[in-house]
């Protein structure tokens, strides 16, 4: 049985749960676990942990998360990305100032609302199950940190940006409110997330990688902590 913390870079079109299940075929072994959930069209680093050391996912679960994001303006959905139904578009009418302002004023720590597709519990209820339902019920706010922000590019209605924020914090819903705040909308066009705690985008693996190593012999190089 594989020990440690697998750095796995996952891919558009898999949930976290769908990487763990994928893994525990291809390296033959169920004791395998995720540091945190990723959204299934968002991709990036997901730590994975093995054997043992799945003893260690809350405490991964908890670091800091850096992530590069597209905001689209003049639009909202009910999952707060473009994979949503479109639920209002307006046009862009505010100015690039007026963008970095509403972006940068949600550095610091703020009270954030989860969204109603995430896997938060409510009353012992997931509320991405309700919202399957067509449900909506209101949701304590949480405070979370956005640590560092940085505008990548402004070429309205688009703006890429990179973050580094706490645990719990919903890119999704910071894109949703930035768009509240201009007044025009906003969804998340995309995301990927290129660290987590200590494990980096540039030296993850995909799922096919990890599946040749494992058929050479060489995944243990890979595997972070003691193996036995």
């Amino acid at each position: 049985m594989y020990n440690g913390i697998l750095n796995v870079y996952k891919e558009a079109g898999f949930t976290s749960h769908d990487v763990v299940a994928k893994l525990r075929g291809i390296l033959g072994q169920k004791k395998i676990g995720h540091t945190g959930t990723l959204d299934p069209n968002a991709v990036g680093v997901l730590p994975i942990c093995l054997g043992s050391a799945t003893k260690l996912s809350m405490a991964l679960t908890d670091k800091d998360k850096e992530y590069i994001a597209v905001l689209k303006l003049g639009i909202t959905t009910d999952t707060q990305d473009l994979t949503g139904t479109v639920l209002s578009e307006r046009a862009v009418t505010v100015n690039e100032e007026a963008v970095k302002a509403a972006i940068f004023s949600f550095m610091g720590s703020y009270s954030q609302v989860p969204p109603m597709y995430s896997a938060v519990k409510v009353k012992g209820k997931r509320l991405y199950e309700l919202a399957r339902k067509g449900k909506e019920i209101d949701r304590p706010p949480r405070l979370v940190e956005i640590k560092e922000l940085e505008i990548l590019a402004l070429e309205l209605p688009e703006v890429k940006f990179r973050l580094v924020c706490s645990k719990g914090t919903y890119v999704r819903t910071l894109c949703f409110d930035v768009g509240e705040k201009l007044g025009c909308g906003g969804a998340m066009a995309s995301l990927e997330r290129t660290r987590s705690g200590e494990f980096l985008a540039c030296h993850a693996l995909t799922l096919s990688q990890i599946e040749k190593l494992v058929k050479e012999n060489k995944i243990v190089d890979k595997i972070t902590g003691v193996i036995k």
